[in-house]
């Protein structure tokens, strides 16, 4: 048996969005009936604090706030999983480990970087993922991002899952991810515990062809995801296929127009949370693509738009 069928942590994962008021202050109590709509919706576990989370825009202290509230409410429902990127190796070892104190099951790193230019070698990036592993006793998912702008070879990233106790996870959101997870396997074996899906499902079928155990997508709709993933892992490919092209126009919708606030807009036409905003400087969703988005969103009839009414 392979270690991705026997992983620890398979199956829907969404990333969950950073709550803010009208004021761009935290609401902490929209927060919660967020996530207790994501677990409510099937999610088989969480990701907080990362760039669908508008992580860019939070300080330290409310890192720590949303770090601890999150996981003391979900107290155990679901695993969660923290995003505690940083470019200084340090910091990012000592956000990991606060993480695993506060009860998570993973962390999400991507690799050492800064603004445009700054970049890290790749005996810099092993250097670093072996810190952080050094740090904790659970498991880290690579995350493989354009945002990063460092090329993340196969080859590399095998060599850590083999080298490095607890890199074992992967999320693959680079162009052509398909053909790198089914590469990542092959080179990786049975070091590659997590191949997983990672771009708001856009690619998800193709993903799941190649292999992967795990799906990190928007956090609006994942009953929808659910009703792609399970069949496909239960060996029903066609009723995958089936639910991928029904739902597959509100996924493009998202990935391709609606975008980080699509998750956010959603729960708050189903009256889960009091605001959808974004914390300036990121824009405003344009009033003609939130209507597109609730278009596609109402042909499916999600739990989102029926959850908090």
């Amino acid at each position: 048996m392979s270690s991705q069928s026997r992983a620890r942590y398979q199956g829907v994962f969404p990333v969950v969005p950073t709550i803010f008021d009208s004021s761009g202050d935290l609401d902490l109590p929209g927060q919660l009936r967020c996530v207790d709509f994501m677990i409510d919706a099937g999610s088989n576990g969480l990701c907080i604090l990362a760039n669908f989370s508008e992580q860019f825009s939070l300080s330290d202290d409310e890192r720590e706030t949303l770090t601890t509230a999150i996981l003391d409410h979900v107290a155990g429902r679901v695993p969660v999983i923290v995003t505690t990127t940083h470019y200084g190796t340090r910091v990012c070892a000592q956000r990991s480990r606060r993480a695993q104190q506060a009860g998570a099951s993973m962390v999400m790193v991507m690799p050492p970087y800064h603004g445009a230019t700054i970049r890290v070698g790749e005996a810099g990036i092993r250097g670093f993922f072996q810190q952080v592993s050094d740090a904790i006793d659970i498991s880290i998912m690579i995350q493989d991002a354009p945002v990063s702008g460092t090329p993340l070879s196969v080859a590399l990233l095998a060599a850590m899952a083999t080298e490095i106790t607890n890199v074992a996870y992967f999320k693959i959101e680079t162009p052509q991810a398909a053909s790198k997870l089914r590469e990542l396997i092959a080179v990786g074996g049975d070091a590659i515990e997590g191949p997983w899906d990672g771009e708001e499902a856009i690619t998800l079928l193709a993903d799941l062809d190649a292999g992967a155990n795990g799906a990190m997508t928007g956090g609006g709709y994942p009953d929808g995801i659910r009703q792609i993933f399970d069949p496909y892992m239960a060996g029903d490919r066609e009723e995958a296929v089936r639910q991928y092209q029904r739902w597959l126009p509100l996924i493009n919708y998202e990935n391709r127009q609606a975008g980080i606030l699509s998750c956010k807009a959603l729960m708050l036409e189903g009256g889960i949370i009091g605001s959808d905003s974004g914390r300036h400087p990121f824009p405003a969703m344009h009033p003609a693509v939130r209507q597109g988005l609730l278009d596609a969103a109402r042909r499916l009839d999600p739990m989102v738009l029926r959850w908090g009414r």
